[in-house]
């Protein structure tokens, strides 16, 4: 099967006739659901089925569930799943206890998804956080030491991978500095290779994740005139170089307002740069026809999957494993526990 490096969207609970013509005819290689497409469990199934229907039974399905302030599926629906930064709290006091608490979060958070169909995820959240800073990364950290940062990132990954669900790391190399919102306009940090090297050395620590997204954030110490998305040298020279990520990259959301130009140009751009894939969610917008308009043309400007980008897409697409077992309810019930004990604290 020929697909297309892409992930898109869709404009509501279910595909409407268009959006199925367009998967049908791009078939492209993943699509993310955004809060507009999540109402109930019955109801994202019979989604995530109809998208299977269409792109085989294989295709990678995501979702931003990281827990806190960043979740697609809330309660009553859904339960509810701490921030970041409750697992941090665990970890400076117990990091033991933090590292089991992240784990076992993000296993019952894995288990969610792949009930549903949804069988990647669009965390865990690997920057830095730092005070001053714009609160867009905020609570969403685990911490502003890099060690603890990549620490608990790594039993986040091992938890939604041991429920089947494959984890993407981001911002990649690091947005927890940045003093704009990038969803508003594009951030310039000025920090020194050093600071910005220590910030990347969370990532570094879990080089071997089998996703990374792209930061829009530009870096004026490694390239003054492009965003780390639309950075080969940012790309090239960081992610690929000092970092040594070699998993699949894919960009963020190329709606967001720290990019400038028509959607095919921003698309144009990050495959230029060294992304293998575009993410597009039309996330600030609802109506159908203008999701339908956004997804065809980051479709048309998107690639075939090719060479070493096609083989990092199977390697992330495996990672998507079986499940292992687990007890639902007493993993849910002891982490309630461990959570109770902080808040008693």
């Amino acid at each position: 099967m020929t697909e297309r490096a892409c992930i898109l969207s869709c404009s509501g609970p279910e595909l409407t006739a268009g959006e199925a013509a367009l998967l049908a005819d791009a078939q492209p290689w993943g699509m993310i659901l955004m809060g507009r497409s999540c109402r109930s469990r019955a109801q994202v199934r019979d989604l995530t089925a109809s998208i299977c229907a269409i792109l085989g039974e294989d295709v990678l399905i995501f979702i931003d569930q990281e827990g806190g302030r960043v979740r697609r599926l809330r309660p009553p629906e859904w339960p509810d799943f701490p921030a970041a930064a409750v697992f941090g709290d665990l970890y400076r006091a117990d990091p033991a206890l933090g590292l089991e608490a992240a784990w076992l979060g993000h296993r019952l958070i894995a288990a969610e998804l792949v009930s549903m169909g949804v069988r990647a995820n669009c965390s865990p959240v690997v920057d830095v956080r730092h005070a001053g800073a714009h609160d867009i990364v905020g609570d969403r950290a685990f911490g502003s030491e890099p060690e603890q940062v990549s620490a608990l990132a790594r039993a986040a990954l091992s938890g939604l991978a041991a429920g089947g669900v494959a984890g993407v790391i981001k911002h990649i190399p690091g947005h927890g500095r940045a003093e704009l919102d990038s969803h508003e306009a594009l951030p310039v940090v000025r920090a020194s290779r050093e600071e910005l090297s220590r910030d990347a050395s969370a990532f570094a620590a879990l080089k071997d994740a089998p996703m990374a997204m792209t930061a829009h954030v530009a870096y004026a110490v490694w390239d003054d005139q492009a965003c780390a998305t639309h950075s080969p040298t940012v790309i090239g020279g960081v992610i690929r170089g000092e970092i040594g990520f070699n998993g699949l990259l894919m960009s963020d959301d190329l709606g967001m307002k720290a990019l400038g130009g028509p959607l095919a140009s921003r698309a144009g751009r990050a495959f230029a740069a060294g992304c293998d894939v575009a993410l597009h969610c039309s996330g600030f917008v609802s109506d159908p026809s203008i999701v339908l308009a956004e997804m065809t043309e980051v479709a048309s400007a998107s690639p075939l999957l090719s060479g070493a980008a096609l083989e990092r897409a199977r390697a992330a697409r495996k990672a998507a494993g079986p499940a292992e077992p687990f007890d639902l309810a007493a993993g849910r019930a002891h982490l309630d526990h461990i959570l109770s004990g902080l808040a008693r604290s």
